[in-house]
């Protein structure tokens, strides 16, 4: 009987947590110890990918979706009619180990919905933690969800037993916490976030001049976005994650597009979630992170919203034809980073072999260069290889694929059914631009 209501509860449980995209398995260096169970350690993660490029290597659980908040976007929600249930903190702790034993999972995300309070919340999450560290001696990567409003010194306390934390924003602007989420409080979310952010910083300093302090969140924060349940802009959406990366020492920020699961008339009446947007958020994401974009380059008053049958980088270009071409054999590192198909890696190769001889066409095919977009934007040698005229409105129809099939959809599952154009997949990984 136990059995059976065990079961019942995990698949309650590990259905709900799919809408919480914000996990990641990356980053921690959190080794064995003698007698000890599970690593975290870079070499000893195994990562598996969907196809939409999510991490499904942890046993991704919610302690309950019992909650005490009304969100209107939320499949959790108190006026929600869905089955409820909720692990003790034990029943956490064997789940994690027994999956572990048996080469399953190669962590935990953990997180809940605020059952009772915000603290009583934080308490039972800090206990299963704890247990699986200190009585268990589990060293697997785990990451933890801090629940905005509950006490610091709760969130402080999980900061040292877990690799990675996120505090969810949910919604990108305090208009719409206002009108979907009324019990929440944009403080409550930005407190703990800020105080994660410096308290990381800090361990680090330290780290660096005592080599046995204990660590604290060592993976880094993450948090998630709701794309679509609002009017905010892709500019709005993409200015705060640049604030929170510069302001807040973010990991990563996840993007999550709504999931139409309510009927409110508050929400967008929508059939299926804009996964499109989604993906160019995620690939300007990574423009900002590693390609040395700005938000307000990307986007203006006047454009504040991607176009979906372009990526962002390729969108920028046509916008800015005035900078290109560029001739690789000169260009500077920066400069080749916002060619259209030449990514972080394509521009080191390119800075490093034109070092020893001028390079060719066919070496940067070599390279690696997406020439299917680059040819549009650089000159090998003096010579453009286009083949069509430098305007705008013909390099974009060249750009555009001619033949786009409407994304197919399904609920967030270990393995989905591809949603992304073949042309973009790879890039939801690698962030190649």
């Amino acid at each position: 009987m136990f059995v059976v209501e065990l079961l019942e509860k995990l698949s309650i449980l590990s259905a709900a947590a799919k809408y919480d995209v914000s996990c990641s398995s990356s980053g921690s260096t959190r080794k064995n110890i003698r007698g000890g169970l599970g690593n975290a350690a870079q070499s000893g993660i195994c990562h598996s990918w969907s196809d939409d490029g999510r991490c499904i290597s942890l046993l991704k659980i919610l302690l309950t979706n019992y909650c005490v908040y009304d969100c209107a976007y939320c499949v959790n929600r108190v006026s929600n009619d869905i089955p409820r249930a909720s692990f003790t903190p034990e029943e956490v702790v064997d789940l994690t180990i027994n999956f572990y034993r048996r080469n399953y999972i190669e962590g935990l995300f953990l997180s809940s919905a605020i059952w009772k309070n915000p603290n009583h919340t934080m308490e039972l999450l800090v206990r299963a933690v704890r247990k699986l560290r200190v009585e268990y001696r589990f060293n697997g990567y785990i990451h933890l969800k801090a629940i905005p409003g509950a006490d610091w010194k709760l969130i402080a306390e999980a900061g040292t037993l877990v690799d990675r934390m996120s505090v969810n924003i949910e919604l990108p602007s305090s208009e719409g916490l206002k009108l979907l989420a009324p019990q929440k409080r944009k403080e409550n979310i930005l407190k703990p976030m800020s105080l994660l952010g410096s308290q990381i910083l800090e361990n680090r300093e330290e780290r660096k001049r005592f080599r046995k302090a204990p660590s604290f969140v060592p993976a880094g924060q993450s948090t998630q976005l709701i794309v679509g349940a609002t009017s905010d802009s892709d500019l709005r959406i993409i200015k705060l994650s640049e604030n929170l990366y510069r302001s807040f020492n973010m990991k990563r920020v996840y993007y999550s597009a709504y999931v139409p699961v309510s009927s409110n008339p508050k929400l967008p009446s929508i059939s299926t979630p804009p996964l499109d947007r989604e993906h160019r958020l995620y690939q300007a994401d990574w423009l900002l992170r590693f390609y040395g974009f700005e938000a307000q380059e990307l986007l203006s008053d006047s454009h504040p919203n991607f176009q979906l049958e372009l990526d962002p980088k390729s969108d920028w270009a046509l916008r800015h034809l005035n900078l290109f071409p560029v001739e690789v054999n000169k260009a500077d590192y920066h400069l080749l980073l916002r060619v259209p198909g030449i990514g972080v890696k394509s521009a080191q190769k390119i800075v490093a072999a034109r070092r020893f001889h001028s390079l060719d066409y066919e070496d940067l095919h070599k390279i690696g260069v997406v020439l299917r977009r680059a040819r549009y934007f650089i000159t090998c040698r003096g010579k453009y290889y286009g083949e069509v005229p430098f305007r705008e409105d013909v390099i974009k129809q060249r750009l555009v694929p001619k033949q786009k099939q409407e994304p197919s959809w399904t609920q967030l599952s270990l393995f989905s059914e591809q949603s992304i154009p073949v042309e973009d997949r790879q890039t939801t990984i690698t962030g190649e631009l």
